[in-house]
């Protein structure tokens, strides 16, 4: 059994899909967030206290629409007869390759994204691009920095997008940035990653901060040498789990001080030893959650294994979540579906 909000019980069911557990319902006053395994790509679910849903990232395509079938499962689980808001943060296919199977399946509403594919010169970006606009027809708006989500009863900001950033601090942002003396830069990336979609989202005291894929040098005009998006309470982990050297810039990652950092890495993506060692510097952390196990890292360099959701290679991977429910009140809890385990935090 899995613990709701408002200490509302559901029973677990297993799913034919990979999916093993049922993802828990948030409460009609409550937000949820839900992490879906897609093996190595992008795809959270939020759904507002308001009941507005927005999923950022639909995971990659495959033969058997996997991870658009895992996606479905928890818009279902979650009670969502559709898609309200759906935000590509770039275009590469670990994050926009779902999209295709995914508007088969649910209805989606509206279209988020940062502006046309940087990359259709080649024949798989171009083909990614164009089932995307397929899909989105005229429901598409493009994000620009200092853009607000439109949900309701929640505050979300676009911070970074088609390689822009804000201007001005947001969320008590501004001050010096101590982490930035003598911190490395990097040149320009060129890639899609670099244009990604990035928001933080604040409900009361709760901050919850999505940057998708976006690269060192963009994590750095955030953060020095003024600091512009303050701390924040929930930091799902840029790129992966920071993959190494093209995300987790640490002047940027120090700065933002978050008490809860969640992992959506792949088996063999993402968080390795150096990502793991920065996350454990930060001032005043709580807790860390991981999508998968490194396996490609020891014992050492992951968590807890009740804080993972899944420890197997992708093959015989059953796709279990991480999910947080937040209250009203600003507590939040996090839970694994794999293990059953969940904490609960106070947002600071």
């Amino acid at each position: 059994m899995i613990p709701m909000p408002r200490r509302v019980w559901i029973p677990l069911c297993a799913l034919l899909i990979a999916v093993a557990l049922s993802v828990p319902a948030a409460s009609a006053k409550g937000l949820a967030i839900y992490w879906i395994d897609v093996e190595g790509g992008g795809a959270t679910l939020i759904v507002t206290p308001q009941g507005q849903s927005l999923l950022v990232d639909t995971g990659n395509p495959t033969p058997d629409d996997r991870d658009a079938k895992r996606i479905l499962e928890a818009t279902k689980q979650a009670g969502l007869k559709k898609i309200d808001y759906l935000l590509i943060t770039h275009f590469h296919g670990d994050h926009v390759g779902g999209v295709p199977a995914l508007s088969k399946m649910i209805p989606i509403e509206h279209f988020l994204d940062h502006g046309d594919s940087i990359e259709t010169g080649t024949p798989a970006g171009a083909k990614l691009f164009a089932d995307y606009q397929a899909a989105a027809k005229d429901k598409r708006t493009v994000l620009k920095p200092g853009d607000k989500l439109p949900l309701k009863g929640v505050d979300a900001v676009v911070v970074a997008s088609n390689g822009a950033t804000i201007g001005k601090p947001v969320n008590g942002g501004g001050a010096a940035n101590p982490n930035c003396a003598g911190a490395e830069t990097k040149p320009p990336d060129t890639t899609e990653n670099q244009r990604s979609v990035g928001f933080l989202l604040t409900w009361d005291k709760f901050k919850f901060l999505d940057l998708g894929d976006l690269t060192w040098d963009k994590e750095m005009d955030l953060s020095c040498p003024a600091n512009k998006l303050g701390t924040v309470t929930l930091y799902q982990a840029t790129h992966h789990g920071f993959v190494r050297g093209f995300s987790g810039a640490p002047a940027h990652v120090l700065a933002l001080q978050p008490q809860v950092v969640v992992v959506n890495d792949g088996p063999r993506k993402g968080w390795d030893p150096g990502a793991f060692d920065l996350v454990q510097k930060i001032k005043g952390i709580q807790g860390v959650w991981q999508i998968h196990q490194a396996l490609a890292s020891d014992a050492a360099h992951n968590v807890d294994a009740k804080m993972i959701a899944n420890q197997e290679e992708t093959a015989q991977c059953q796709g279990h979540w991480l999910s947080a429910i937040v209250e009203a009140n600003g507590t939040f809890t996090l839970t694994n579906s794999r293990t059953g385990f969940s904490k609960t935090y106070t947002a600071r």
